[in-house]
């Protein structure tokens, strides 16, 4: 077992590890990925205020999310094709969520089922739901997640329309990889993963192929996903698929003030500021530089979370800081599932538990009620001064 000091060590096993285009996936962004690298790097921007001759014991990282308890103020984010990283990745990345006590998102473009997740794991989890064209296809999803005990649905907001990622194109991705001398070539040399891939049968869109009309294999399959993602979508139909739900709703993919504002209009139990890790719209703004102003709009209305971007403890700690309720990770997590299964999961969150801990110590906090603005020291011009005109 290698020493893993950070999500970066994961990162760098599950490169060696994972087949190129399943790596690429994860780690790419659209167009540019400007937006992609600024998720990360505005972190950088901010400092944390050290604080000393504070009373340190009995630290604890617990609180609620959405009215759960939780080991930490940390969900795992909704990752298509999470069953490409790892065989049976869905379930194995629930497993482990749900044994270290923090959410775990399914994702509709996942590749084990509501149904094979719940029966594989002991604790409810959550459902992201992408809406499609097909209405008929959408109710009865719903209802495969109700009768999975999935106790919240989150719905994303921010991937009406596909953003272009050039590496999925250039790579050919697909679920299962479809076989090319390219592809060919990279999997030879991925023979763990080959080997473990062989041993489930799990390999292709779990919740779409033989549950969608007319999708019965991999290539009715690519057509469908193409035209079902519905361009329509507004808060009349948001509206109506909370309804249609009937339980806890997270709405996701939310990066302007206003957009805030019409979503807590909505009354779900939290919003989620993101730019879908910058895989949409290439060129705005990171989920970090929004969270603020974002938060002073709404934080009074729902609870504010966020994604995109966060690969430590650290960037926790000062996403708390700036007013949010919880962070979702989802590279950070996937990098240790391509690189260890379940295990790696559980060494991600306790790599991101252990430096929340160690800095919140540090800023002279003992637990997650205690952290507020005045532990950051935030650049005057961090949201930036940008005209819309």
């Amino acid at each position: 077992m290698p020493v893993i000091t950070c999500i970066d060590d994961l990162k760098k096993i599950h490169e060696r590890r994972a087949p190129r285009m399943f790596f690429d996936y994860c780690e790419s962004g659209s167009w540019t990925e400007q937006t992609f690298r600024e998720n990360v790097t505005d972190y950088d921007k901010i400092r944390l205020r050290q604080r000393v001759a504070v009373d340190m014991t009995g630290r604890s990282q617990k609180t609620q999310i959405i009215g759960t308890d939780a080991t930490m103020p940390v969900a795992l984010s909704p990752v298509g094709m999470t069953g490409m990283q790892h065989a049976d990745g869905e379930i194995l990345a629930a497993r482990a969520a749900g044994k270290f006590g923090v959410p775990y998102t399914l994702s509709t473009m996942s590749i084990c089922s509501i149904e094979d997740v719940a029966e594989n794991t002991e604790k409810p989890f959550w459902f992201q739901l992408y809406t499609m064209k097909d209405m008929d296809y959408t109710k009865r999803l719903i209802e495969r997640a109700k009768a999975a005990n999935c106790s919240a649905l989150v719905i994303t907001l921010d991937l009406q329309i596909l953003g272009q990622r050039h590496k999925d194109l250039k790579n050919g991705l697909s679920a299962p990889p479809e076989l090319t001398p390219k592809s060919i070539a990279n999997l030879a040399t991925k023979w763990a993963w080959g080997l473990e891939m062989l041993q489930t049968k799990r390999r292709h869109f779990g919740n779409i192929v033989g549950h969608a009309k007319g999708v019965t294999d991999t290539s009715s399959l690519s057509s469908w996903t193409t035209e079902q993602f519905d361009p329509t979508l507004d808060w009349g139909k948001v509206a109506k698929l909370m309804e249609m739900w009937g339980g806890k709703v997270i709405l996701k993919g939310i990066l302007d003030v206003e957009d805030a504002k019409r979503a807590a209009e909505l009354e779900p139990d939290a919003i989620v500021v993101s730019n879908h890790g910058g895989r949409q719209l290439d060129g705005a703004l990171s989920s970090i530089r929004m969270l603020r102003p974002i938060v002073d709009a709404v934080g009074h209305k729902t609870d504010v979370h966020i994604d995109s971007g966060i690969r430590s403890g650290q960037d926790v700690l000062k996403a708390l800081a700036m007013g949010a309720k919880a962070a979702h990770i989802g590279r950070a997590y996937i990098y240790g599932l391509g690189a260890m299964g379940e295990a790696g999961v559980k060494t991600a969150l306790e790599v991101i538990q252990k430096e929340l801990d160690i800095s919140m110590a540090l800023c002279g906090r003992q637990t997650i009620d205690q952290i507020d603005p005045s532990i950051t020291l935030i650049p005057e011009d961090f949201e930036g001064r940008w005209h819309t005109t």
